[in-house]
């Protein structure tokens, strides 16, 4: 028995998420159905992060175990030969069996792309806004989310968690002539935590929410006080760190 990790590149556009379900494509089901192709059994997968529909991934992480002899390269060759071209594993490589995608993973970073104006190259990338937002009070924002906090109010309601306390590493916004990209890294991500925050902060870009209100909005631990979650596809998985 073998366990297998890979690295895994994904446009999220044409899916309904990274984990299995019943109606419609997901990646998960897509690398599972390749892998029972390779090895005429079925193989699960474990993903450490489990992608909303439309979200993309350049660096998803996820890990099976199976009784094979195949090595890990040729696995590589093998999967990318049979996946979708919306899908590529960049790397794999055989770890400990103790190693768990999920479970073993210390941070997760994401990104967040904004556009200024229309590009018909990347509108699966990015939130189109025409708005002015003003951009140093998003940067305050973000700057006051970094440490310890319950992010309840950037959860999606009934979300199945044992707790909603997360450590931001890091949190920034950049931004360029026709693009604005907000940075985020954490210990863990609650279901719909970056599309809310990034929603909220718009808002606050927009002189919607006061600054003050945002920190107040956090406190508050109620996601019906924080602004609409932002578009799934400027939404992207950047690194898994273990």
């Amino acid at each position: 028995m073998r366990n297998i990790r890979l690295i895994v590149e994904y446009d999220g556009t044409n899916y309904c998420g990274w984990q299995r379900q019943e109606n419609g494509p997901t990646i998960q089901g897509e690398i599972e159905a390749a892998l029972a192709k390779i090895f005429q059994e079925q193989i699960t997968i474990n993903g450490a992060g489990r992608t909303d529909a439309g979200v993309h991934a350049r660096g998803q992480v996820a890990n099976f175990r199976a009784d094979i002899q195949m090595a890990p390269a040729a696995i590589l060759r093998a999967l990318n030969g049979l996946l979708p071209p919306d899908i590529v594993i960049r790397a794999a490589d055989e770890v400990s069996f103790d190693f768990h995608a999920r479970y073993s993973a210390r941070e997760r970073s994401y990104s967040y792309s904004i556009s200024r104006k229309p590009s018909a190259l990347n509108r699966h990338f990015t939130w189109e806004l025409n708005y002015d937002l003003k951009v140093d009070p998003m940067r305050w924002a973000a700057a006051s989310i970094v440490g310890t906090h319950d992010f309840e109010s950037f959860c999606k309601a009934n979300s199945d968690v044992e707790h909603h306390r997360c450590t931001v590493l890091a949190a920034r916004w950049d931004e360029n002539v026709d693009e604005l990209k907000f940075s985020i890294r954490a210990d863990r991500f609650l279901h719909g935590m970056v599309r809310a925050l990034v929603g909220t902060m718009v808002n606050v870009g927009r002189s919607y929410t006061p600054l003050e209100e945002f920190v107040r909005i956090l406190e508050k631990k109620n996601r019906s006080e924080a602004g609409q979650a932002a578009p799934a596809k400027g939404l992207m998985l950047e690194e898994v760190v273990y």
